[in-house]
């Protein structure tokens, strides 16, 4: 668990503490600044494409095979069809994010990661967890309006 001073974990405690760590600091940010689905789909995409590709890379290496819980989007739960994305106008949407708050999100993950020293394996999974709840809460979006919503996390995650 954070130690009382709510300093990062270092890479000698426990990696539980350290998930825990991770997953605290992100879910803070994105409640406290009520970051839109999109902002938060794009800087996790970024980091399980960058995670991804570096454990294939090592697997390769090794003659080892990745399992598909790793290298695919977990399976998510959707009452409806997803929009077609030619539907949207991504390049307004795009347009339309706040670049320095995604920054500062992404350098929370990043910081944390690599201080903490959060092994690829266990950082993906928090990362494909946090996939599942944008890729659910996408496939509910009827405009491009609803990208702008507020990620909505269950209580407790």
């Amino acid at each position: 668990m954070e130690d009382p001073s709510g300093m990062l974990p270092g890479p000698s405690e426990p990696l539980e503490d350290r998930l825990l760590f991770l997953q605290e600091n992100m879910v803070n940010f994105v409640n406290q600044y009520g970051l839109p689905v999109v902002e938060v789909a794009l800087v996790v995409s970024k980091f399980i494409r960058i995670i991804t590709e570096k454990l294939e890379n090592t697997a390769k290496e090794s003659g080892e095979e990745l399992p598909k819980s790793i290298l695919e989007p977990w399976p998510i739960d959707s009452d409806g069809d997803a929009p077609a994305i030619d539907s949207f106008p991504l390049d307004r949407v795009l347009d339309s994010v706040d670049q320095d708050r995604m920054d500062i999100f992404d350098t929370i993950i990043r910081t944390i990661l690599n201080q903490a020293e959060i092994p690829f394996a266990s950082a993906i999974t928090v990362l494909r967890d946090w996939e599942s709840k944008i890729r659910t809460q996408l496939s509910e979006s009827t405009s491009p309006g609803h990208l702008f919503s507020p990620l909505k996390l269950p209580e407790g995650f």
